[in-house]
């Protein structure tokens, strides 16, 4: 499956999946609560200041490409959205968390990624994460690729490719580096980014509730 997202639809798809998964009371999600999502500071590279319209479009979009689109259901008041990413790309729920903190927070090493979807899926062990990695890299169409290391870094960082390919980028090392190679830097990143990913969570999880609240005022 051929897709090219544009910088919009990456936005909506990626808030789709992750209010899907972290907040499930609240999903599917008013536009209202959609652009909300997408407009986030927390967790989000980069900020983001979408209007409606523009959400609208970038539904639409991802409607014509069978990633996401209104619900069928009539019980609620307001029109509300869902991705359809299972139906379209048939992916794990690793595989989704990955990609989901891909698509909203731009490139990431195995480290960065195993502590920012801790609250959609555990992986267990580093090698989980590039075991997965993998896995995406090897599809038929790839949904993942290793970016070339940056001047002064030893860990490789990975990107999606649901918007395309990027000229300058590197083809996939073979094999992927070892957990032993990289664990420590890694290690490091996801301690730190835990803890600012925990600072951020009280405040994001209040704005979800306002969100909500507004949709009946």
């Amino acid at each position: 499956m051929n897709i090219i997202l544009t910088e919009d639809e990456v936005r909506v798809l990626g808030s789709l999946i992750e209010k899907d998964i972290t907040t499930p009371d609240y999903y599917p999600l008013s536009l209202n609560a959609l652009t909300n999502a997408c407009n986030q500071k927390s967790n989000r590279d980069p900020v983001m200041s979408l209007d409606e319209q523009a959400v609208r479009s970038a539904i639409d979009g991802l409607q014509n490409k069978r990633l996401a689109g209104p619900t069928s259901s009539a019980d609620s008041r307001v029109p509300k959205f869902e991705h359809r990413l299972q139906e379209a790309l048939n992916l794990t729920r690793g595989e989704t968390a990955i990609l989901c903190v891909l698509l909203l927070r731009g490139p990431q090493t195995p480290g960065e990624l195993r502590g920012r979807t801790e609250r959609m899926f555990r992986f267990e062990e580093l090698s989980d994460v590039q075991a997965t990695l993998q896995k995406m890299i090897e599809r038929d169409a790839p949904l993942v690729k290793p970016l070339p290391r940056q001047p002064g870094t030893k860990e490789i960082r990975y990107t999606h490719l649901l918007a395309g390919d990027v000229s300058g980028w590197e083809a996939a090392p073979a094999p992927l580096p070892s957990p032993s190679a990289s664990a420590d830097g890694d290690r490091l990143a996801q301690l730190e980014n835990e803890v600012a990913d925990l600072r951020r969570e009280v405040s994001e999880l209040r704005q979800v509730v306002d969100n909500f609240r507004k949709q009946f005022e």
